[in-house]
């Protein structure tokens, strides 16, 4: 029974944090995306996002992530945080870094609608693997039962991203003190921090093994 009160007890922070993040993202991201003008800004974007498989080779080896598809509130909280410098990566960090919010708008409102097929069924609820049912028991309140359709549109869709992608996300919120890597949010770090680097990579292979909506779309520089 103590472990259980201890779990709920914690389960209710990590909720609280992640509410009080989300009001303060909803708060700073009142503009609206143009879908068509984001099209037009991605030029810095398709180099690395636009090519299936492109991984990226500093500072760490990686697929990086699929965007088409996910969640244009969440892409505008990401690219604000690498602006800021909450979130810790050269590349990203110098293209967030000349967006204007309204750019930031545009690009997030492109990349929620590109590849979007409109009324596809859900995938339906992920049934947790018994080795990892307490560790991604938590996740579910913010990522949804499916680990696709989220229970707010600020929190990133998970199935079916690249499984070495979401292990370096991870092993991010646990990196202190390092000037390239390591992201700065109060809930994922205290979700991930206790994490072995056996439940990184299974967690990460889980989540990618999913079905979802997330996509790379082949995109030219010369379209």
């Amino acid at each position: 029974m103590k472990h259980s009160i201890q779990a709920i007890s914690v389960k209710a922070t990590f909720v609280s944090l992640a509410l009080a993040g989300l009001a303060a993202t909803a708060q700073a991201q009142g503009l609206t995306g143009d879908v068509k003008a984001g099209e037009k800004k991605n030029a810095m974007c398709i180099g690395c996002h636009g090519i299936p498989g492109y991984q990226a080779s500093f500072p760490q080896v990686y697929k990086v992530p699929k965007i088409s598809g996910q969640n244009g509130k969440y892409i505008a909280a990401a690219l604000d945080a690498y602006r800021k410098g909450d979130r810790k990566h050269p590349s990203m960090n110098g293209v967030a870094g000349s967006l204007t919010d309204q750019d930031i708008a545009d690009l997030a409102a492109y990349y929620e609608a590109h590849g979007r097929t409109e009324g596809a069924a859900a995938p339906a609820q992920a049934t947790l693997p018994d080795g990892l049912k307490d560790k991604l028991a938590a996740c579910v309140a913010c990522h949804g039962t499916n680990f696709n359709n989220t229970t707010d549109p600020a929190n990133p869709r998970l199935a079916g991203q690249h499984a070495d992608y979401l292990a370096v996300s991870l092993r991010a919120y646990q990196a202190e003190g390092k000037h390239v890597v390591g992201r700065n949010n109060a809930t994922m770090v205290a979700m991930a921090k206790p994490l072995s680097a056996t439940e990184v990579k299974q967690i990460a292979e889980y989540l990618a093994s999913l079905p979802g909506e997330l996509k790379t779309i082949p995109q030219s520089r010369t379209r």
